[in-house]
């Protein structure tokens, strides 16, 4: 099973040797809020700088993290509005077919290593 969004900054915080408190420091946030991100509890995710700096500060891929706390890069909207009349029919289908989906996720990660 894969780790949420909380399970993922706790343990790399931990690795990085960083406190909540010293973390929260850095990106200017309160360490209880840092303490409900982690804990998955936080009653809304953090804007987009937050995580960014977020995967800065514990060498993580800003736009992973981001898809892993629910959002989507606000650099990747425009594609979606332009596009979301076939959003919704391609992730049906990718939920149910999960042979199409590793399909189209095993193609994107050969091209982005080609690039």
């Amino acid at each position: 099973m894969s780790q949420s969004f909380g399970q993922v900054i706790r343990q790399r915080r931990k690795n990085k040797g960083y406190s909540q408190r010293e973390l929260a420091e850095k990106l200017e946030i309160d360490f209880t809020y840092l303490s409900k991100l982690e804990n998955d509890r936080a009653k809304y995710s953090p804007k987009e700088d937050i995580i960014r700096d977020l995967a800065a500060y514990l060498d993580l891929d800003a736009d992973e993290l981001i898809f892993l706390a629910g959002k989507l890069p606000e650099d990747n909207e425009d594609f979606l509005r332009e596009h979301y009349k076939s959003m919704p029919t391609l992730f049906r289908r990718m939920k149910e077919n999960p042979k199409f989906a590793e399909k189209i996720f095993n193609q994107a990660i050969q091209e982005d290593g080609k690039g």
